[in-house]
């Protein structure tokens, strides 16, 4: 292939415009969104890229498809696409909801806590042991459960099928961890109890696999471990993550 047919033809009127006149009055962060239309090349990307950042800065799903046409006419002067409209949409949909959910404290399906509620509860943890001077690698610990599926878990369905069996494993929890221990919800298949370390650790993680063993998951396995935690504060922030990963 020559060094001519690698680049995607554009009409050089029309980015001419799009660097001379329209670059400036583009709507912010659309200018992306603008160069991909004048380039003809796949819009989608670039305009859920958009979506996902207006949604962070708080703009409102209307407005952003406002200067999603507004963009299309002044570089097009036709509307935008449905697949351009569409990406958008989904985009700023999805980060209004992640943000929604990271404000909540409380899962609304297993009513286990939030990642962001286990940090909070995990962070004060750390902020007392520096005033009693305990040792949070010796007074605490993370009791996980994980599910394993034995048939794929793609589409709504199985979503809903994981998202139930989760439910369930909440329920198994609160009834070993019932003193006020911070039940917590880690990604999609996992579960987390934020427990004193004591002499009956090791007797309530074995009370817990016989509640899991009783449960009606069919074909799903549930795995539970007792997980360490580091001496600081940050390196348990990372724990975190990697476990919700």
């Amino acid at each position: 292939m020559s060094k001519f047919a690698a680049r995607p033809f554009r009409r050089p009127e029309m980015e001419a415009e799009l660097t001379r006149h329209v670059r400036i009055a583009l709507p912010v962060r659309f200018e992306a969104v603008a160069e991909a239309i004048a380039a003809e090349s796949d819009v989608t990307g670039p305009c859920a890229v958009v979506g996902r950042d207006v949604a962070q800065d708080g703009t409102a799903l209307g407005e952003a498809l406002e200067s999603l046409r507004s963009t299309y006419e002044m570089v097009l002067g036709s509307a935008p696409p449905f697949e351009a409209t569409e990406a958008l949409s989904v985009a700023w949909s999805d980060a209004t909801l992640q943000y929604l959910h990271d404000l909540s404290c409380e899962d609304p399906l297993t009513g286990l806590a939030s990642l962001p509620h286990i940090r909070t509860r995990l962070a004060e943890i750390y902020r007392e042991s520096e005033l009693t001077d305990a040792v949070v690698s010796t007074s605490h610990a993370l009791v996980i459960v994980e599910l394993s599926f034995g048939q794929p878990t793609e589409g709504a369905g199985h979503h809903f099928t994981r998202a139930l069996r989760l439910a369930q494993v909440a329920e198994a929890l609160r009834g070993v961890y019932s003193g006020g221990q911070t039940l917590g919800r880690l990604g999609l298949d996992r579960a987390v109890a934020v427990v004193p370390r004591s002499v009956d650790l090791g007797l309530t993680v074995a009370t817990l696999r016989e509640f899991l063993a009783d449960l009606d998951l069919g074909r799903t396995d549930a795995r539970v471990w007792i997980e360490g935690l580091p001496a600081a504060a940050s390196s348990a922030t990372l724990l975190l993550d990697d476990l919700a990963r």
